[in-house]
């Protein structure tokens, strides 16, 4: 079984369980050998036959129409986030998605200047990831807030999840590990085939519980904004809100920039480290 069908059974079969017959409307009769609703009843509530659905569950993805999906969906109650997820999927066993998927790039991808300078520019952390989570290039500010993320793989999600520091610095790490995890996914689910990002999922579920644990959940949640708690050695705990934001062109991946809210004490930390952090940049230019 390709890494395609593998997800798709998995997320389906998750997905199943964690739904009650009383929450789908359905009376709650019999004893159950399985947590949620049986795949008769999801196949029921989704107008196709048990044998239909129990091949949809196994993987078997190619071919389906988007009408089934959303029978699908409706069926197992998902979010917009999830349903969005099982459409991938079923473009990556048909073989469409592949056409159009922007290449992906590596953790040594050239940046081009200009992009450099508009992340210098920016006046808060900012960074650019690629899906498998590696820092593609970031500005002064953004070193140092992350300087032990920088001093070890450059890779977010080993940091979070195989580096000690990394529970140092964000006093909320559960909400970090879950976020990385989500994106991870989410990249997962636009190139299930992706062997540098298998690689990585496969080192990291090995060598962390942590890890495994939530990768298993198959929660597929959309972050492109929230808040992340910061403890640096220089200048305390404090909390930015952030953006991440797409690139059209270019290496690919996600620019995301970080800013306090004006006035605050967390504003007050985040200036006290930029003039930390590029107090070498303005000597050298002097």
């Amino acid at each position: 079984m390709d890494n395609c069908a593998a997800e798709a059974r998995d997320f389906l079969t998750s997905r199943r369980a964690r739904i009650t017959p009383e929450q789908a409307g359905l009376p709650n009769v019999g004893q159950r050998r399985v947590k949620g609703l049986r795949r008769s009843e999801v196949a029921l509530l989704a107008g196709m036959s048990v044998e239909y659905y129990a091949k949809l569950e196994r993987g078997s993805l190619a071919g389906v129409s988007a009408g089934v999906l959303d029978a699908v969906a409706r069926a197992l109650q998902l979010g917009d986030a999830e349903r969005a997820y099982l459409m991938r999927l079923a473009h990556e066993a048909n073989g469409s998605a592949a056409v159009l998927r922007p290449r992906a790039p590596a953790a040594e991808a050239t940046i081009r200047p200009s992009l450099q300078w508009t992340l210098d520019a920016m006046a808060g952390p900012a960074f650019l990831f690629n899906g498998q989570t590696d820092v593609l290039a970031a500005n002064p500010l953004g070193r140092a807030l992350l300087s032990d993320l920088f001093a070890g793989s450059r890779n977010l999600a080993r940091f979070v999840f195989l580096d000690r520091a990394a529970r140092r610095c964000f006093p909320d790490w559960g909400v970090v590990a879950d976020s990385v995890v989500a994106n991870v996914r989410a990249t997962f689910g636009k190139d299930a085939h992706d062997q540098r990002l298998c690689a990585l999922i496969s080192e990291l579920t090995v060598h962390s519980d942590e890890f495994g644990r939530r990768w298993a959940s198959h929660d597929v949640i959309t972050h492109a904004t929230g808040v992340t708690a910061f403890r640096h050695p220089l200048v305390g705990e404090f909390s930015l809100n952030w953006e991440t934001l797409d690139l059209r062109t270019g290496p690919g991946g996600a620019v995301t920039v970080y800013a306090a809210e004006p006035g605050s004490p967390s504003a007050d930390a985040l200036s006290l480290l930029g003039a930390w952090a590029l107090g070498p940049v303005l000597k050298a230019r002097g």
